[in-house]
Protein backbone atom coordinates (compact mmCIF):
# COMPACT_ATOMS: atom_id res chain seq x y z
CA UNK A 1 0.00 0.00 0.00
CA UNK A 2 1.71 3.24 -1.35
CA UNK A 3 1.75 6.29 1.22
CA UNK A 4 0.90 8.12 -1.63
CA UNK A 5 -2.79 6.65 -1.66
CA UNK A 6 -3.05 5.15 1.82
CA UNK A 7 -1.89 6.63 5.08
CA UNK A 8 -1.98 4.29 8.14
CA UNK A 9 -3.37 5.61 10.96
CA UNK A 10 -2.95 3.33 13.83
CA UNK A 11 -0.05 1.41 14.69
CA UNK A 12 1.72 -0.40 11.42
CA UNK A 13 1.09 -2.57 8.08
CA UNK A 14 3.19 -6.18 7.41
CA UNK A 15 3.50 -7.06 3.96
CA UNK A 16 4.08 -10.99 3.56
CA UNK A 17 3.42 -12.94 0.22
CA UNK A 18 -0.61 -13.42 0.48
CA UNK A 19 -0.98 -9.56 1.52
CA UNK A 20 -1.00 -7.02 3.79
CA UNK A 21 -1.64 -7.87 7.55
CA UNK A 22 -3.03 -6.03 10.07
CA UNK A 23 -2.39 -7.78 13.14
CA UNK A 24 -3.57 -6.84 17.08
CA UNK A 25 -0.82 -8.49 19.18
CA UNK A 26 -1.84 -7.02 22.56
CA UNK A 27 -4.31 -4.51 24.42
CA UNK A 28 -4.37 -1.01 22.39
CA UNK A 29 -3.52 -2.08 19.44
CA UNK A 30 -5.92 -1.13 16.18
CA UNK A 31 -3.96 -0.80 12.94
CA UNK A 32 -5.84 0.93 10.28
CA UNK A 33 -5.54 2.90 6.79
CA UNK A 34 -7.09 5.58 5.66
CA UNK A 35 -7.54 6.74 2.01
CA UNK A 36 -5.58 10.37 1.20
CA UNK A 37 -8.32 10.93 -1.12
CA UNK A 38 -12.46 10.91 -0.69
CA UNK A 39 -14.64 9.26 -3.10
CA UNK A 40 -17.82 10.76 -3.75
CA UNK A 41 -20.72 7.75 -5.20
CA UNK A 42 -18.44 4.77 -6.30
CA UNK A 43 -17.27 1.13 -5.93
CA UNK A 44 -14.81 -0.09 -3.33
CA UNK A 45 -14.08 -3.59 -4.17
CA UNK A 46 -11.76 -5.96 -1.39
CA UNK A 47 -10.44 -9.10 -1.25
CA UNK A 48 -9.48 -10.06 2.19
CA UNK A 49 -9.90 -12.85 5.22
CA UNK A 50 -11.23 -11.19 8.53
CA UNK A 51 -9.43 -12.35 11.59
CA UNK A 52 -10.06 -14.98 14.28
CA UNK A 53 -10.31 -14.11 17.91
CA UNK A 54 -13.54 -13.89 20.11
CA UNK A 55 -14.14 -9.98 20.23
CA UNK A 56 -12.28 -9.08 17.51
CA UNK A 57 -13.41 -6.83 14.53
CA UNK A 58 -12.13 -7.07 11.23
CA UNK A 59 -13.94 -3.66 8.96
CA UNK A 60 -14.31 -2.21 5.64
CA UNK A 61 -15.65 1.60 5.94
CA UNK A 62 -16.38 4.34 3.79
CA UNK A 63 -16.61 7.39 5.97
CA UNK A 64 -17.47 11.18 5.67
CA UNK A 65 -16.74 14.22 7.38
CA UNK A 66 -20.54 14.51 8.19
CA UNK A 67 -20.43 11.17 9.87
CA UNK A 68 -22.01 9.66 6.99
CA UNK A 69 -20.99 6.31 6.74
CA UNK A 70 -20.99 2.42 4.97
CA UNK A 71 -19.52 -0.65 6.78
CA UNK A 72 -18.37 -4.20 6.37
CA UNK A 73 -17.78 -5.66 9.77
CA UNK A 74 -16.49 -9.31 10.67
CA UNK A 75 -16.93 -10.97 14.05
CA UNK A 76 -14.04 -12.90 15.13
CA UNK A 77 -15.86 -15.50 17.08
CA UNK A 78 -18.48 -15.82 13.81
CA UNK A 79 -16.71 -17.75 10.84
CA UNK A 80 -19.64 -17.82 9.20
CA UNK A 81 -21.27 -14.39 8.73
CA UNK A 82 -20.74 -10.89 7.94
CA UNK A 83 -22.45 -7.67 8.41
CA UNK A 84 -23.65 -4.80 6.17
CA UNK A 85 -24.18 -1.39 7.83
CA UNK A 86 -24.87 2.25 7.19
CA UNK A 87 -25.10 5.48 9.05
CA UNK A 88 -26.45 9.00 7.84
CA UNK A 89 -25.18 12.10 9.34
CA UNK A 90 -24.02 10.24 13.03
CA UNK A 91 -27.38 9.20 13.42
CA UNK A 92 -27.43 6.15 15.99
CA UNK A 93 -30.65 6.67 17.28
CA UNK A 94 -31.84 3.28 15.92
CA UNK A 95 -29.73 0.43 15.60
CA UNK A 96 -32.13 -1.51 12.75
CA UNK A 97 -30.02 -0.87 10.13
CA UNK A 98 -26.97 -3.67 10.69
CA UNK A 99 -27.75 -6.81 8.64
CA UNK A 100 -25.97 -10.44 8.83
CA UNK A 101 -24.88 -11.56 5.93
CA UNK A 102 -24.17 -15.81 5.53
CA UNK A 103 -20.30 -16.27 3.83
CA UNK A 104 -18.25 -19.49 3.77
CA UNK A 105 -15.66 -19.59 6.49
CA UNK A 106 -14.34 -16.10 5.43
CA UNK A 107 -11.46 -16.11 8.02
CA UNK A 108 -10.23 -19.43 5.95
CA UNK A 109 -11.07 -18.44 2.54
CA UNK A 110 -10.57 -15.39 0.18
CA UNK A 111 -13.53 -13.66 -0.70
CA UNK A 112 -14.38 -10.69 -2.78
CA UNK A 113 -16.44 -7.63 -0.88
CA UNK A 114 -17.89 -4.84 -2.80
CA UNK A 115 -19.69 -1.99 -2.46
CA UNK A 116 -21.76 -0.04 -4.96
CA UNK A 117 -22.68 3.70 -4.09
CA UNK A 118 -24.61 5.90 -5.73
CA UNK A 119 -26.78 8.86 -4.93
CA UNK A 120 -29.99 6.69 -5.50
CA UNK A 121 -29.03 3.40 -3.70
CA UNK A 122 -26.57 1.09 -1.95
CA UNK A 123 -25.39 -2.57 -3.22
CA UNK A 124 -23.73 -4.95 -1.04
CA UNK A 125 -21.86 -7.75 -3.10
CA UNK A 126 -20.59 -11.06 -1.88
CA UNK A 127 -17.84 -12.63 -5.15
CA UNK A 128 -19.93 -10.94 -7.38
CA UNK A 129 -23.65 -11.82 -6.18
CA UNK A 130 -25.60 -8.88 -4.61
CA UNK A 131 -26.57 -9.46 -1.39
CA UNK A 132 -28.35 -6.36 -0.08
CA UNK A 133 -29.82 -3.18 -1.84
CA UNK A 134 -30.53 -0.12 0.50
CA UNK A 135 -32.35 2.45 -1.78
CA UNK A 136 -32.19 6.26 -0.72
CA UNK A 137 -35.97 7.07 0.33
CA UNK A 138 -35.77 3.79 2.44
CA UNK A 139 -33.23 5.45 5.08
CA UNK A 140 -35.83 7.99 6.47
CA UNK A 141 -36.69 9.56 3.38
CA UNK A 142 -33.34 10.06 2.37
CA UNK A 143 -31.75 12.24 5.23
CA UNK A 144 -29.71 9.67 7.01
CA UNK A 145 -28.68 8.20 3.37
CA UNK A 146 -25.10 8.21 3.20
CA UNK A 147 -24.27 10.84 0.22
CA UNK A 148 -21.16 12.77 1.45
CA UNK A 149 -17.78 12.53 -0.18
CA UNK A 150 -16.02 9.59 1.92
CA UNK A 151 -12.41 8.33 3.12
CA UNK A 152 -12.09 4.41 2.59
CA UNK A 153 -10.99 2.70 5.76
CA UNK A 154 -9.57 -0.91 6.41
CA UNK A 155 -8.54 -1.97 10.06
CA UNK A 156 -9.41 -4.15 12.80
CA UNK A 157 -9.71 -3.37 16.51
CA UNK A 158 -10.63 -5.30 19.85
CA UNK A 159 -14.78 -4.44 20.03
CA UNK A 160 -14.60 -7.09 23.20
CA UNK A 161 -11.91 -5.14 25.60
CA UNK A 162 -14.24 -3.82 28.24
CA UNK A 163 -11.80 -1.12 28.96
CA UNK A 164 -11.75 0.66 25.98
CA UNK A 165 -15.70 -0.04 24.83
CA UNK A 166 -18.95 0.29 26.57
CA UNK A 167 -20.87 -2.85 27.76
CA UNK A 168 -23.24 -3.39 24.28
CA UNK A 169 -20.16 -2.79 22.10
CA UNK A 170 -18.44 -5.99 23.76
CA UNK A 171 -21.77 -8.13 23.50
CA UNK A 172 -21.83 -7.18 19.44
CA UNK A 173 -18.25 -7.84 19.74
CA UNK A 174 -18.78 -11.16 20.61
CA UNK A 175 -17.56 -11.14 24.40
CA UNK A 176 -14.27 -10.06 26.05
CA UNK A 177 -11.29 -10.64 23.93
CA UNK A 178 -8.42 -12.62 25.51
CA UNK A 179 -5.14 -11.66 24.35
CA UNK A 180 -3.06 -14.01 25.23
CA UNK A 181 -4.99 -15.94 22.39
CA UNK A 182 -3.80 -13.46 19.79
CA UNK A 183 -1.64 -12.41 17.79
CA UNK A 184 -5.22 -11.58 15.27
CA UNK A 185 -4.43 -11.08 11.79
CA UNK A 186 -6.57 -9.29 9.36
CA UNK A 187 -5.17 -10.32 5.66
CA UNK A 188 -5.77 -7.84 2.97
CA UNK A 189 -4.83 -9.56 -0.62
CA UNK A 190 -6.43 -6.50 -3.60
CA UNK A 191 -7.95 -3.25 -2.77
CA UNK A 192 -9.84 -1.26 -5.55
CA UNK A 193 -11.56 2.51 -5.35
CA UNK A 194 -13.36 4.00 -8.08
CA UNK A 195 -15.08 7.38 -7.76
CA UNK A 196 -17.60 8.33 -9.57
CA UNK A 197 -17.53 12.20 -9.65
CA UNK A 198 -13.22 11.66 -10.68
CA UNK A 199 -13.30 14.64 -7.95
CA UNK A 200 -9.87 15.46 -5.58
CA UNK A 201 -11.65 18.07 -3.80
CA UNK A 202 -15.14 18.95 -2.37
CA UNK A 203 -16.85 21.52 -0.77
CA UNK A 204 -20.09 21.71 1.06
CA UNK A 205 -22.44 24.51 -0.33
CA UNK A 206 -24.90 24.36 2.68
CA UNK A 207 -25.43 22.28 6.05
CA UNK A 208 -28.03 20.27 4.61
CA UNK A 209 -25.71 17.78 3.94
CA UNK A 210 -27.40 16.59 0.58
CA UNK A 211 -25.38 15.05 -2.15
CA UNK A 212 -26.53 18.25 -4.13
CA UNK A 213 -25.29 20.93 -2.05
CA UNK A 214 -21.66 19.02 -2.79
CA UNK A 215 -19.59 21.05 -5.38
CA UNK A 216 -16.83 18.98 -6.87
CA UNK A 217 -13.82 21.76 -7.29
CA UNK A 218 -12.06 19.56 -10.12
CA UNK A 219 -11.48 16.52 -11.75
CA UNK A 220 -8.79 13.51 -12.55
CA UNK A 221 -7.50 10.50 -13.97
CA UNK A 222 -8.65 7.68 -12.06
CA UNK A 223 -6.13 5.58 -9.85
CA UNK A 224 -3.61 2.99 -11.41
CA UNK A 225 -5.25 -0.46 -10.70
CA UNK A 226 -2.12 -2.41 -11.34
CA UNK A 227 -0.47 -2.03 -7.60
CA UNK A 228 1.35 0.84 -8.07
CA UNK A 229 -1.16 3.17 -6.70
CA UNK A 230 -0.85 6.02 -8.60
CA UNK A 231 -1.56 8.83 -7.72
CA UNK A 232 -4.22 11.26 -8.64
CA UNK A 233 -3.52 14.29 -11.38
CA UNK A 234 -3.56 17.88 -10.08
CA UNK A 235 -6.40 20.33 -10.46
CA UNK A 236 -5.69 22.76 -13.40
CA UNK A 237 -5.99 26.49 -12.23
CA UNK A 238 -9.36 26.71 -13.99
CA UNK A 239 -11.19 24.31 -12.02
CA UNK A 240 -9.07 25.94 -8.80
CA UNK A 241 -10.82 29.19 -9.79
CA UNK A 242 -14.71 27.59 -10.44
CA UNK A 243 -14.08 25.92 -6.68
CA UNK A 244 -13.91 29.25 -5.33
CA UNK A 245 -17.00 31.21 -3.30
CA UNK A 246 -18.13 34.20 -4.72
CA UNK A 247 -16.73 36.29 -1.51
CA UNK A 248 -12.99 34.84 -2.42
CA UNK A 249 -13.31 35.55 -5.67
CA UNK A 250 -14.67 38.71 -4.88
CA UNK A 251 -11.06 39.63 -2.79
CA UNK A 252 -8.79 37.92 -4.88
CA UNK A 253 -9.88 40.10 -8.06
CA UNK A 254 -10.14 42.64 -5.50
CA UNK A 255 -6.12 42.12 -4.77
CA UNK A 256 -5.09 41.43 -7.80
CA UNK A 257 -6.84 44.86 -9.04
CA UNK A 258 -4.90 46.83 -6.72
CA UNK A 259 -1.61 45.23 -7.11
CA UNK A 260 -2.30 45.55 -10.62
CA UNK A 261 -2.70 49.57 -9.96
CA UNK A 262 -0.43 49.90 -7.46
CA UNK A 263 1.63 47.92 -10.27
CA UNK A 264 1.19 50.85 -13.04
CA UNK A 265 1.58 53.58 -10.74
CA UNK A 266 5.07 52.43 -9.75
CA UNK A 267 5.92 52.16 -13.96
CA UNK A 268 4.31 55.78 -14.42
CA UNK A 269 6.55 57.47 -11.62
CA UNK A 270 9.55 55.40 -12.88
CA UNK A 271 9.08 56.41 -16.60
CA UNK A 272 8.17 60.04 -15.14
CA UNK A 273 11.13 60.15 -13.05
CA UNK A 274 13.54 58.41 -16.03
CA UNK A 275 12.48 61.00 -18.05
CA UNK A 276 13.53 64.09 -15.99
CA UNK A 277 17.00 62.14 -15.34
CA UNK A 278 17.25 61.99 -19.24
CA UNK A 279 16.39 65.59 -20.35
CA UNK A 280 18.66 66.69 -17.51
CA UNK A 281 21.29 64.33 -18.52
CA UNK A 282 20.75 65.74 -22.30
CA UNK A 283 21.38 69.48 -20.74
CA UNK A 284 24.41 68.42 -19.31
CA UNK A 285 25.67 66.40 -22.06
CA UNK A 286 24.80 69.63 -24.66
CA UNK A 287 26.66 72.16 -22.13
CA UNK A 288 30.12 70.10 -22.70
CA UNK A 289 29.21 69.27 -26.38
CA UNK A 290 29.38 73.47 -26.51
CA UNK A 291 31.80 73.88 -23.98
CA UNK A 292 34.49 71.55 -26.07
CA UNK A 293 32.85 72.66 -29.33
CA UNK A 294 34.24 76.42 -28.16
CA UNK A 295 37.71 75.22 -27.23
CA UNK A 296 37.90 73.63 -30.38
CA UNK A 297 36.95 76.84 -32.24
CA UNK A 298 39.17 78.74 -29.70
CA UNK A 299 41.82 76.14 -30.32
CA UNK A 300 41.82 76.44 -34.34
CA UNK A 301 41.52 80.40 -34.72
CA UNK A 302 44.68 79.94 -32.05
CA UNK A 303 46.61 77.73 -34.48
CA UNK A 304 45.35 80.17 -37.61
CA UNK A 305 47.03 83.42 -35.77
CA UNK A 306 49.96 81.52 -35.50
CA UNK A 307 50.10 80.42 -38.52
CA UNK A 308 49.93 83.76 -39.88
CA UNK A 309 53.00 85.11 -37.75
CA UNK A 310 55.39 82.35 -39.15
CA UNK A 311 54.20 83.26 -42.42
CA UNK A 312 54.68 86.94 -41.64
CA UNK A 313 58.42 86.16 -40.66
CA UNK A 314 59.17 84.13 -43.45
CA UNK A 315 58.71 86.70 -45.62
CA UNK A 316 61.60 88.61 -44.03
CA UNK A 317 64.09 86.07 -44.10
CA UNK A 318 66.21 83.95 -47.21
CA UNK A 319 65.58 80.83 -48.27
CA UNK A 320 68.86 79.31 -50.46
CA UNK A 321 67.80 77.43 -53.64
CA UNK A 322 70.18 74.16 -54.37
CA UNK A 323 72.40 73.85 -57.65
CA UNK A 324 72.70 77.81 -57.56
CA UNK A 325 76.80 77.89 -59.02
CA UNK A 326 77.05 81.36 -59.48
CA UNK A 327 76.07 81.61 -55.64
CA UNK A 328 73.19 83.52 -55.99
CA UNK A 329 70.03 83.18 -53.76
CA UNK A 330 66.56 83.97 -54.58
CA UNK A 331 64.36 85.96 -52.37
CA UNK A 332 60.70 85.33 -53.62
CA UNK A 333 61.71 85.92 -57.17
CA UNK A 334 64.56 88.69 -56.76
CA UNK A 335 68.01 87.25 -57.27
CA UNK A 336 71.17 89.06 -54.80
CA UNK A 337 73.82 87.76 -53.24
CA UNK A 338 73.38 86.08 -49.55
CA UNK A 339 76.44 87.77 -47.99
CA UNK A 340 79.30 89.52 -49.26
CA UNK A 341 81.88 87.88 -47.48
CA UNK A 342 80.81 83.97 -48.27
CA UNK A 343 81.60 81.94 -51.88
CA UNK A 344 79.78 79.22 -52.69
CA UNK A 345 81.38 75.95 -51.65
CA UNK A 346 80.37 72.62 -53.33
CA UNK A 347 78.26 70.48 -50.87
CA UNK A 348 75.96 73.40 -49.65
CA UNK A 349 78.09 75.13 -47.40
CA UNK A 350 79.90 78.71 -47.44
CA UNK A 351 83.67 79.14 -46.40
CA UNK A 352 84.45 82.57 -45.20
CA UNK A 353 87.74 84.00 -45.94
CA UNK A 354 88.78 84.98 -43.00
CA UNK A 355 88.19 81.05 -41.85
CA UNK A 356 90.13 79.68 -44.84
CA UNK A 357 93.30 82.29 -44.32
CA UNK A 358 93.10 81.18 -40.28
CA UNK A 359 93.13 77.50 -41.21
CA UNK A 360 96.23 78.17 -43.42
CA UNK A 361 97.55 79.42 -40.69
CA UNK A 362 96.45 77.30 -37.72
CA UNK A 363 95.45 74.44 -39.64
CA UNK A 364 99.16 73.78 -41.23
CA UNK A 365 100.78 70.31 -40.51
CA UNK A 366 97.63 69.02 -39.12
CA UNK A 367 96.23 66.93 -41.52
CA UNK A 368 93.43 70.00 -42.35
CA UNK A 369 92.68 70.91 -45.87
CA UNK A 370 93.69 73.71 -47.11
CA UNK A 371 91.17 76.20 -48.95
Amino acid sequence: MSDKVWNVTTGKIDYEDQGAEFTINQRGDSPTVQTNFYIFFGQVEVIMKPAKGQGIVSSIVLESDDLDEVDWEWIGGNNSYVQTNYFGKGNTTSYDRAVWHPVSTPQDQWHNYTVDWTHEKLEWFIDGQSIRVLKAEDANGGSNFPQTPCHVLLGIWAGGDPTKNAEGTVEWAGGKTNYDDGPFTMAVQSVRVTDSSRGTQYVYGDKTGSWQSIKVLNETAALKLDGDNGESTTQTMKQKWNGLTPTTKYIIIGVVGGVILLALAIFAFCCIRQRRAGKHEKLVEDAKYEQNAAEVLAYRADMSRLRGEKMATAQVHVSPVMGNAGGMYQNYGQTQPMMRSMSPNPGNSYANSNYAQSVRTFGSGRGYQRY
